[in-house]
């Protein structure tokens, strides 16, 4: 019979989550600038604004990463288009696939379609941790991570230990988004995030027929928000049915239709972030 696998003493523990965080720490010093996207539920088009910001910044002529810490519901590789699994490096590291000059690393592209991640917290964490640093990530000007939504472990995970440079807050214009984007408001400026803005996403749809904008679910809440808790406001994302179209078939609206309603106004919620970031690039 087998011999049972010996027990880790606390101080072996110690020294791997040491370990652990000087790799992230060094993974992360070598990116500029480091974006949390998170939202207080669910339903408000996180991710959408997450990927398609990504690319919009990759479109400024600056190196981006996209890091799917959404555990539970990986999405990125299906709005991209990735498909295949990550390479590994030395040391255990995986080197992140790349999508139309974007690096990216998901969940979603280590397990079989459709297989439920039935894990407590305390795996999940571990899992972006690694995502983190045992990333072979390189020098990047902005690395986008997209997080699960609410104020759970994965958020606290992401917030302590990537040290984001800035936080974006998705909400819908309904109070019932809106409360929820004040809690994620609030978490970021707990984690001591400095700078910190607000995307009213699903802000209007343009009528096809006759070009009204139709405010399917009013508008305006999240400019007031933002400035009711004194932070950026960093723009209005339309509803656009070439955007959903787009998603399901691996195409960024940002890449496929650049004229797009909503392709201009995620240029100009890239913009405003810049400026948030003191013109970083």
């Amino acid at each position: 019979m087998a011999s049972e696998e010996r027990q880790l003493t606390q101080e072996e523990r110690m020294q791997l989550m040491q370990e652990q965080e000087r790799r992230i720490k060094s993974a992360m010093g070598n990116i500029k600038n480091r974006i949390v996207v998170f939202s207080g539920k669910g339903g408000v088009g996180k991710t959408t604004v997450a990927v398609n910001l990504a690319y919009t910044l990759a479109k400024h002529g600056s190196k981006v990463g996209l890091l799917d810490a959404d555990i539970t519901g990986p999405n990125v590789p299906l709005m991209v288009g990735l498909k295949g699994v990550p390479q590994t490096a030395g040391d255990n590291k995986m080197i992140p696939m790349e999508k139309e000059g974007i690096k990216v690393i998901s969940l979603a592209t280590l397990i079989p379609d459709g297989l439920p991640v039935i894990w407590r917290g305390p795996l999940r964490s571990k899992a972006l941790q690694q995502f983190m640093g045992d990333v072979v990530w390189g020098e990047l000007d902005f690395l986008v991570a997209d997080l699960p939504p609410g104020t759970g472990d994965e958020v606290l995970t992401m917030a302590q230990q990537m040290q984001p440079t800035a936080a974006v807050i998705v909400t819908t214009p309904q109070e019932m988004s809106l409360i929820d984007s004040r809690r994620a408001v609030n978490m970021a400026k707990k984690m001591e995030i400095q700078k910190i803005g607000i995307v009213e996403n699903m802000s209007g749809l343009r009528c096809p027929n006759c070009g009204q904008l139709i405010d399917v679910f009013g508008s305006g809440g999240g400019e007031r928000t933002a400035e009711n808790l004194k932070v950026k406001f960093l723009g209005r994302v339309p509803i656009n049915l070439k955007a959903r179209e787009g998603a399901d078939q691996g195409k960024p609206v940002v890449l496929e239709d650049e004229q797009a309603d909503i392709s201009q106004a995620l240029l100009k919620v890239a913009d405003e972030i810049i400026k948030l970031l003191g013109g970083a690039e």
